[in-house]
């Protein structure tokens, strides 16, 4: 059950629509009114929940004058406004971005370099091409390198005058504590599950209402991190990964030899981080109700509440501490390292058997 690449929302430079973070809006509509608008804002939280689609809101926002004469507290800029278009085309001379690019061989390099912030302190130091804010977006401001980290203090220090930072990250204790503190911090949450539900539908009409409710469950609160599982075939991959599992505390070797082949295969580099993710969450929840927690949601699969309290309740929370860590030290080498993917899978559930066999 593939995603239709038409129905996926537009990128963040493009979209006119936020949803469930009025409050973080608020804040930034409040703080350019006020006339002491901070000059550089950390705008975190987990991934693919709206914080890039946020930052582009508020710099066309801020680039078409809203601090004179808008009405209401809303940052929402049309789609037909000229700002708009020219932010979404990349023309507008007041704006630069700078975040990781795919490289010559096709692939996402993995950090931000010194170059690509060199480019941005020196637009900083040039006037306002139309008189008014030159705006930075730096979308995934924790992947710079320690090179490009430094480069940047110089503008956190010493701030042009009508000029707005904008740093988008994922995981911001990664950043230097230097450009931490020189923030303003606005942290983004999770949005309800209701509303990724919504969004889903949205996007993806033809699923099943189950589907997108399971689709929503998994996401925990991402509607980004929603669609790329229903891109990637994750659902698929969950009940498959439950079927596994059911069998424990004696896995049934035969199923786990032929769900794992299937990440052995060349092209399964995606298929793969996506199943280590779920297995991550699968981990995370059973510690959960380890801990004494509950499981809340729907249930994604026949009989998965069932499965979580009894493979949780077979191994004391200690136990599946160290598992979460040897899994995700094993995942984690796969990914920078060229290690067989398919053995890498029937490793990590021999360790949960190991965790659960009495």
């Amino acid at each position: 059950m593939n995603g239709r690449e038409d129905a996926a929302p537009p990128p963040p430079r493009n979209n006119p629509a936020l949803v469930g973070h009025q409050a973080a809006e608020r804040a930034l509509f409040d703080s350019l009114r006020s006339g002491r608008l901070a000059h550089a804002w950390l705008i975190s939280g987990p991934e693919g929940i709206g914080k890039a689609t946020l930052a582009y809101r508020f710099a066309r926002f801020v680039l078409a004058g809203g601090g004179n004469g808008a009405a209401g507290d809303s940052l929402y800029l049309s789609p037909d406004h000229p700002v708009f278009r020219r932010v979404a085309a990349g023309g507008h001379s007041d704006l630069i971005t700078a975040e990781r690019v795919v490289t010559d061989d096709g692939r996402l390099r993995g950090e931000i370099v010194v170059p690509d912030i060199r480019a941005v302190v020196r637009f900083f130091k040039l006037t306002a091409g139309e008189g008014g804010w030159r705006v930075a977006i730096i979308d995934g401001a924790d992947t710079m390198n320690p090179n490009a980290a430094n480069a940047l203090l110089k503008v956190l220090e010493e701030p042009p005058a009508n000029s707005l930072l904008l740093l988008v990250a994922h995981n911001p204790g990664r950043l230097l504590p230097t450009i931490r503190s020189r923030c303003r911090k606005l942290a983004l949450k999770p949005l309800a599950e209701e509303q990724v539900t919504a969004l889903l539908a949205g996007y993806l009409p033809e699923l099943a209402s189950t589907d997108t409710a399971a689709l929503a469950h998994l996401a925990d609160g991402s509607p980004g991190r929603a669609l790329a599982l229903a891109a990637e075939g994750g659902l698929e991959l969950y009940r498959d990964m439950s079927d596994i599992l059911e069998t424990l505390p004696d896995l049934d070797v035969q199923a786990l030899h032929a769900f794992g082949t299937r990440f052995g295969r060349a092209g399964a580099e995606q298929a793969f981080r996506t199943a280590g993710d779920l297995i991550r969450w699968w981990l995370a929840r059973t510690i959960v109700v380890a801990a004494g927690g509950p499981e809340s949601g729907p249930r994604l699969a026949v009989g998965e509440a069932a499965l979580i309290g009894r493979l949780a309740r077979a191994a004391g929370l200690d136990r599946w501490l160290e598992v979460w860590e040897k899994i995700n030290r094993l995942l984690g080498r796969t990914e920078t390292a060229s290690l067989d993917r398919k053995q890498v899978v029937l490793n990590v559930f021999l360790a949960i058997e190991g965790a659960v066999r009495p």
